[in-house]
């Protein structure tokens, strides 16, 4: 049971990316259907859809740190001995860390301190507080994911890439490979 819910915390931001992209894409399919072939248009759904699509994003970001596949210039990190790069991934790290939560703070100060309680959304009518909630709640899980992404580095020794970074060394490997076994 225990083993279950650390799978489904830990993989969260996943799940809630699936749904909102399920969500959010039939909504727009049937507001194209509906307009197309019934010639009515539901107000709220594009809002709704909108709405949908950013919280989408911002759990995806959470995701992407999950998986270190943030974007990162490290060509530069070919050129330097090999016990730099990882010293430096660090110190980025603990840069992103603290913009994440200064933007933390300051997402929250607004979203409780700031924001009108009145400012409600054009045609859904929900109070604007509980749409700018996603971003404390994202820039927050995201420094959890960098923290615990450098957990696994520093601590457990696990290599955690971006899937597209490993796939194309193992490229990058192989055609090496090729080109040492065909000047032999």
């Amino acid at each position: 049971m225990g083993s279950k819910i650390v799978h489904f915390l830990d993989n969260i931001e996943s799940y809630i990316c699936r749904t909102l992209l399920v969500l959010f894409v039939t909504l727009l399919f049937a507001q194209i259907v509906s307009r197309q072939l019934f010639g009515y248009s539901f107000s709220w759904s594009e809002e709704l859809s909108v709405y949908m699509f950013v919280w989408f994003v911002f759990f995806g970001a959470s995701y992407a740190a999950k998986l270190a596949a943030h974007n990162r210039v490290t060509f530069q990190y070919k050129l330097m001995p090999a016990k730099v790069p990882p010293v430096l991934e660090f110190i980025s790290d603990l840069i992103w860390i603290g913009f994440n939560c200064y933007f933390v703070y300051l997402s929250y100060d607004f979203v409780f301190n700031k924001m009108n309680l009145f400012w409600k959304s054009q045609t859904l009518g929900i109070p604007m507080k509980y749409i700018y909630m996603i971003l404390p709640i994202a820039f927050s899980l995201m420094t959890i994911r960098i923290i615990q992404v450098n957990y696994y580095k520093l601590v457990k020794g696990v290599d955690i890439r971006d899937p597209e970074s490993q796939e194309l060394d193992e490229l990058i490997d192989d055609a090496h490979h090729i080109d040492e076994n065909n000047n032999k």
